[in-house]
């Protein structure tokens, strides 16, 4: 009975820490408990976690545009993942249309609920969180804003769209550089996605 009680607040004791962890990383840890004779086994399966060195500014104006850069890959990342889902659900969806005509007037339908739905939020942003977004749309779903568009569009709307976006200091065929110049924007969004920042 003594083993029982022992074995049982181990475990509610981790059950609350995972649960903890969880909450505070929005990571997932999946756990499993193996019972054996006189023995009992704890594993683990814990998210990757990457750490990185602390920054190290040479003035206040570095760390005011750091902040900003914090501030803008926030804005835009809750944009990026919600584009890449919904074009990740509309391809799962067009598979399974049997005709041209039902895949034409479903295309219709995703183009018209994308803009409803985000035309309207990206007119708010600033031209750099819009650079931002451009960015992280590419690293969401590893094709350019471009090509985006003009599966949805076609060519010639696309083309229109990134002359209108050439005016504003942006282009649609940006594409994300993880390991050269968008580093910092990567490590951001790694820490918002571990939950540091």
């Amino acid at each position: 009975m003594k083993n029982f009680r022992y074995i049982f607040c181990i475990v509610l004791f981790i059950t609350f820490c995972v649960e903890a962890y969880t909450q505070k990383g929005k990571s997932t840890i999946y756990y499993t408990i193996e019972v054996s004779a006189n023995d009992t086994m704890y594993n683990f399966i814990l998210p990757e976690v990457v750490v990185f060195s602390p920054l190290k500014f040479k003035n206040n104006k570095e760390r005011l545009e750091y902040t900003k850069l914090i501030r803008d890959v926030k804005k835009a990342l809750p944009y990026a993942k919600a584009v890449s889902a919904s074009i990740t659900e509309s391809y799962e969806m067009m598979m399974t249309l049997k005709t041209d005509k039902e895949r034409q007037k479903f295309l219709e339908d995703v183009q018209s609920f994308m803009m409803e739905t985000y035309k309207p939020k990206m007119k708010k942003m600033t031209r750099n969180q819009g650079k931002i977004l451009v960015k992280l749309i590419d690293r969401e779903t590893n094709s350019s804003s471009y090509d985006i568009v003009k599966s949805l569009l076609g060519g010639f709307k696309a083309g229109l769209y990134n002359t209108f976006a050439q005016l504003f200091g942006n282009n649609l065929k940006t594409r994300y550089d993880p390991d050269g110049k968008d580093q910092m924007i990567e490590r951001i969004v790694i820490e918002i996605e571990q939950g540091n920042l």
